[in-house]
């Protein structure tokens, strides 16, 4: 059976609302987009780069696959990513999108919780991005194996979390580095 990995950008008060752009995601009057500016970093690129190149699948939920098909089917070709994340099989979960069109793209429709577990049966390593929905629904559902954390030391105050009150859970320290901006990039396994 593959495995599930989430790779988050999140902050000390584990806020993971639009971490890249500043209109990526207004939801609840989120006015605090584009936190990461500020902490680029070598480090960080190296890490989620692996993250990419890892996974032989990636799974998103609509708002993230928005932003990654508006981006990558355009990005640099030099750019390694670029080729993994356009070739590789995409499942999208989504309510209300109606077609997927980036290659490679399947729609999810119906229960997720049970499709997602069909999919790790035809994957090794399955990447999740951004989409905070998706992940609470995978949460209590037991699917989620690792958690790839860039802790950004900044506190936003408010916003969408990776970890809502409900789904308790232990985790296994694996890896963990500090880029010189302070982010503090760490692996961890469910236990």
């Amino acid at each position: 059976m593959g495995k599930i990995v989430v790779t988050a950008f999140v902050t000390l008060d584990g806020v993971i609302q639009a971490p890249g752009l500043p209109d990526e995601d207004r939801d609840g009057g989120f006015k605090s987009g584009g936190w990461t500016q500020p902490y680029a970093d070598p480090a960080v690129d190296q890490r989620t780069t692996r993250s990419v190149l890892d996974a032989d699948a990636l799974l998103i939920g609509r708002r993230t696959y928005e932003l990654f098909a508006s981006y990558w089917p355009g990005a640099d070709p030099a750019d390694p990513r670029t080729v993994q994340l356009n070739s590789q099989p995409k499942y999208v979960a989504s309510r209300t999108l109606q077609s997927v069109d980036w290659n490679n793209s399947t729609l999810l429709r119906g229960d997720v919780t049970e499709q997602v577990a069909q999919l790790k049966q035809r994957h090794d390593h399955i990447s999740i991005w951004g989409s905070s929905q998706l992940i609470t629904t995978l949460l209590p559902a037991g699917l989620i194996d690792e958690f790839v954390l860039l802790t950004y030391p900044t506190v936003i105050g408010g916003g969408k979390r990776l970890f809502n009150a409900g789904t308790p859970m232990d985790l296994e320290l694996t890896d963990t580095t500090t880029a010189w901006t302070g982010v503090v990039i760490s692996t961890y396994r469910r236990t």
